[in-house]
């Protein structure tokens, strides 16, 4: 966190006065929790500020991917493969007093930070050993397709968030959000696409609590 908070530039937007020592550490705490168990992860190397908004705000065509939760032009976080990430405040406040809802923007987004490292924002972040690829590809490809099934189905009740099936670079942000709030639920269900985010984040949150 230390690193992360000297290296990364935070800025107020949207009418917020200021990014208060508050802000920055509650964002840091939860992104750096991302990287508490990968080796090499550089404090996510492409990324160079933060942008905070006080609430919820209107898309202004400059993401990249973004989390749309509430209606068809009001994000609550987006990720620049530029290096920036914007985050609405309230969002990232309810994500963090709520940890075990599946849901929460700061992990979303810096999840994809982690994804475009390698410059191709696909899905699959750069794993240390090239011999993973194939397991990784295997498992999160039958997982996106189950959830793009269960999204077009009305009664369906899925554990992932529906908006996972927007593409393979917006599952793994949600699977990343239900892997470290609801871990026991997701390893229940989803046990092989647990391992493969066990094995790439380093770390078993399901023992944690």
């Amino acid at each position: 966190m230390n690193v992360f908070l000297d290296e990364k530039r935070f800025e107020a937007c949207g009418g917020l006065s200021e990014v208060t020592e508050e802000m920055k550490v509650l964002v840091a705490a939860q992104a750096c929790l991302l990287l508490a168990g990968l080796d090499k992860h550089g404090y996510f190397p492409r990324l160079r500020s933060i942008l905070i908004y006080p609430n919820a705000y209107q898309d202004r065509r400059r993401r990249t991917f973004d989390l749309q939760r509430e209606s068809n032009d009001v994000r609550l976080g987006e990720s620049w493969d530029s290096g920036s990430v914007v985050l609405a405040w309230k969002s990232v406040v309810k994500g963090a007093k709520h940890e075990d809802d599946g849901v929460n923007v700061v992990y979303h987004e810096f999840a994809h930070q982690l994804d475009q490292i390698d410059y191709s924002a696909d899905g699959a972040p750069p794993l240390l050993n090239a011999g993973n690829y194939k397991k990784w590809a295997e498992v999160f490809g039958r997982e996106y397709e189950k959830l793009v099934e269960a999204a077009e189905d009305p009664g369906s009740d899925p554990l992932l968030d529906t908006y996972g099936a927007k593409n393979p670079a917006e599952f793994f942000a949600v699977a990343t959000e239900a892997f470290f709030e609801i871990p026991k639920d997701l390893k229940k269900e989803h046990p092989d696409l647990y391992e493969q985010l066990a094995i790439y984040y380093g770390v078993d949150p399901s023992r944690w609590m």
